[in-house]
């Protein structure tokens, strides 16, 4: 399935608690149409020690967003954008932004 955002792209929270926050998308999930991004939405979590782990204890680390709730952040106009798909003479697809009509994929 194709996204509106990728892996290193930088977005804006658009919906929930981290609304307005921008950061890097760590990864996605397909499967369930969510996207880690770091830094943000951070949650506890209580481990115990074993043997990868050695010492237990609380860990943050980042939950995943719906993917609706992120949008991409253009680099050029440096906006919260929709983006849309352009073919160029080469053949390639490129993302570009709507805003500013700038090429977003390098």
């Amino acid at each position: 399935m194709k996204y509106h955002v990728k892996k290193d792209d930088t977005v804006m929270v658009i919906a929930g608690k981290e609304k307005g926050k921008t950061g890097k998308v760590k990864r996605i999930i397909a499967d369930s149409n969510r996207v880690v991004v770091e830094n943000l939405n951070m949650v506890k979590r209580h481990t115990r020690p074993s043997q990868t782990n050695q010492d237990g204890g609380i860990v943050e680390k980042e939950a995943p967003l719906a993917i609706s709730n992120v949008m991409l952040v253009c680099a050029s106009c440096n906006k919260p954008t929709r983006t849309g798909v352009r073919v160029l003479d080469d053949g390639a697809k490129v993302r570009f932004c709507k805003k500013c009509n700038e090429i977003v994929d390098k």
